[in-house]
């Protein structure tokens, strides 16, 4: 009798345990890969784990998992399916050999580091929770850093054949519904709404109906708004996509920014806008990046200590920028209704947030030449400009947003202090030029006057057979951070540079050129002379002397411009300057707790803090669990679970089982 008792009491604690597991997924973050897949996570539950749930619109088999660059060749999958009440989920990969990758079946790891928490079907979807380690130390796994990581997502009407592992027992991935999608998983911005004891106030800021680009091209729209209605300083506390960008197809990304007063952009402000880069029309003076949207953002949430000023007497204009392409399937897409949804509030921060761009000014002195796996280009913040501008205890970075054009690969934002480098202030090894928001700083950088900031970009021209060229449109190059900061000082809105014109000539092997000519002509050398610039440019032998151009440009002379909002330069700052003297350079952490070394951006990279603390977490075969199933017609569709509790169907069928049996369990254990 008392060994029955024992028994009972374990099922009642196992039920409660199950329903602790359903009701308690509070959800950081959400995306919609496709109109029917969702993916929630959370970081944890330890300092090194993850937590992933994914809601599918399918009763087959689904698929989730990374890839380093969006191909499904070298990725690695997990692959989840629930069959006759038992639920499956199997650690798999994709190898990453020369061939076509479709017909290329995802095999099963021999380490199975994904722990299966949940999974369940109602009569639409198909529903798993799941944890793994940011890096499980397995060589088929990919490690989740700080970088841009290409998550690939997959799901078929059926399921594998029989919940074999073994060969040809998943249907084929080319039959599936299947994608890419770039996101910042861990360097992520917190969601919180304003508090209660916020009065937040909302802006709508929405894109007309523009008639969308021919297939296969991009639209670059502008829309200039005047700020609200306002007769004092308010602070911005959240941006979020308005509903229109969500679900849409085309939509790329969105940049807000905030305009100096100007007629040519006064009068834009009761049009429909403008495509943003037409040719022989002036540029706007709006260049301070107040938020950024990219597909797969969620939105951004300023720290509590800070919000951004919205302030009728500095700046009552702003430009919406709006990257839309037509959708490579052919189907209709158009952006109206696009836009972002910003919370302001008239109850001050302790703190003006600002914004200071960092990096190469945008301009044909910045060179990339074709036709190369690696370009290195850098922009430099100098420390005399930091040291009049920023305050005697320094600023605080919070949040960074990195910006190449197409041909960008990596980012470092480099800070020096007194001849030290210090750790990066943020780095991403995979950036995607399609996606770039502001990424939140775990801890905000601390930047002192005096010192010296360095934007490095890495570019891969091997696609392109004539040079790149710096600017402001897709089809130029530019190496940018736009970095949120507080507390917010008037000096400096922009600190780049640009290569000198003798560090130009002498990257290209050009000793003189003739003054005043039209086109720019060369004196010398003689070999040279005569020939316009245009021509070298095009005729120079980038195969053999691209080393001796990048050790020019690296090492050259190069002109700080450190700017105003005003566009006016900081006094004594624009004097030829060189990289700075580095007594120690900043080195990566030597711990290595796997076979490899696999590190995180965060607090240093590359390489600055390992990214996990191993235990022993392997496990044979792959991971199944006997976890009910729910095919009640009642249970409610996954896709319309809060983000915050995506387990409410399972939690009410649970706890429908405690109430009836609890009390009698009870009453059968006290008699």
């Amino acid at each position: 009798m008392e060994l029955l008792k024992l028994i009972y009491l374990v099922i009642i604690f196992n039920v409660l345990c199950v329903v602790r597991l359903a009701t308690s997924a509070r959800w950081s973050h959400s995306a919609m890969l496709n109109p029917d897949y969702r993916l929630l996570w959370s970081p944890g539950p330890g300092p090194q784990d993850i937590t992933f749930e994914v809601q599918v619109r399918t009763l087959g088999y689904v698929g989730f998992g990374f890839s380093k660059d969006g191909r499904m060749a070298g990725s690695d999958l997990v692959i989840g399916w629930v069959h006759q009440g038992q639920v499956h989920l199997q650690d798999r990969h994709v190898k990453d050999s020369p061939g076509s990758s479709i017909d290329r079946e995802p095999e099963v790891d021999p380490s199975q580091d994904y722990q299966l928490l949940l999974g369940y079907e109602n009569d639409t979807h198909t529903v798993l929770r799941f944890r793994r380690r940011l890096d499980t130390c397995d060589n088929h796994d990919i490690p989740i850093t700080n970088d841009t990581m290409r998550i690939i997502w997959a799901y078929d009407k059926n399921e594998p054949i029989g919940g074999s592992i073994g060969p040809k027992s998943l249907p084929l991935l080319d039959k599936a519904t299947r994608g890419t999608q770039s996101l910042y998983l861990v360097q992520r911005a917190d969601q919180d709404a304003p508090g209660p004891e916020e009065t937040a106030r909302v802006w709508e800021l929405r894109n007309p109906s523009v008639e969308p680009p021919a297939h296969g091209e991009s639209l670059y729209w502008c829309k200039v708004f005047r700020i609200p209605s306002l007769t004092r300083k308010h602070h911005l506390i959240r941006y979020e996509p308005l509903q229109g960008i969500t679900g849409s197809k085309g939509l790329q990304h969105v940049v807000l920014y905030e305009c100096r007063d100007s007629p040519q952009v006064a009068k834009l402000v009761d049009t429909p806008g403008r495509q943003c880069y037409e040719p022989h029309m002036p540029s706007l003076t709006c260049n301070t990046v107040v938020a950024s949207w990219a597909r797969g953002s969620e939105g951004f949430s300023f720290p509590p200590e800070a919000g951004y000023p919205l302030d009728p007497s500095s700046s009552r204009y702003y430009l919406l920028e709006t990257h839309f392409t037509s959708p490579s399937d052919g189907s209709n897409a158009a952006m109206d209704g696009s836009g972002l949804r910003l919370y302001y509030t008239p109850e001050l921060r302790r703190h003006d947030a600002g914004v200071i761009s960092i990096g190469m000014d945008p301009n044909w002195r910045h060179i990339i030449p074709p036709g190369q796996q690696r370009v290195v280009s850098s922009g430099h913040c100098v420390s005399e400009c930091t040291r009049q501008a920023f305050p005697h205890n320094g600023i605080n970075m919070f949040a960074v947003v990195m910006k190449t054009h197409r041909i960008g690969k990596r980012v470092a934002l480099k800070h020096i202090r007194s001849g030290i480098e210090q750790a990066p202030i943020a780095a991403d090894d995979n950036l995607d030029a399609d996606y770039q928001e502001y990424r939140k700083l775990v801890v905000p950088a601390k930047i002192l006057p005096g010192d010296h900031l360095i934007a490095e970009c890495t570019y891969n021209s091997s696609s392109r057979s004539a040079i790149t060229l710096g600017g402001l449109t897709s089809r130029e190059e530019t190496c940018l951070v736009m970095g949120l900061y507080y507390p917010k000082q008037r000096s400096l809105a922009a600190c780049h540079s640009l290569p000198s014109l003798p560090t130009v000539w002498h990257s290209l092997g050009i000793q003189e050129l003739i003054p005043d000519s039209n086109p720019v002509r060369i004196a010398a050398p003689p070999e040279l002379a005569g020939m316009t610039l245009e021509a070298r440019l095009r005729s120079y032998d980038w195969d053999n002397k691209f080393q001796t151009f990048q050790e020019a440009t690296v090492k050259g002379s190069f002109i700080p411009l450190c700017r105003t909002a005003q566009s006016t330069l900081l006094p004594g700052t624009d004097k030829d300057s060189r990289y700075p003297y580095i007594s120690k350079h900043y080195q990566r952490s030597q711990i290595d707790q796997c076979n490899y070394r696999r590190y995180s951006t965060e607090g240093g990279w590359p390489g600055g803090t390992p990214i996990m603390e191993l235990d022993d977490n392997h496990i044979g075969g792959a991971a199944r669990s006997k976890l009910p199933r729910s095919n009640s017609p009642a249970v409610e569709e996954s896709l319309g679970l809060s983000r915050f509790n995506s387990a409410n169907s399972l939690y009410t069928n649970v706890k429908s089982v405690v109430f009836l049996v609890t009390p009698a369990l009870l009453i059968w254990f006290n008699r």
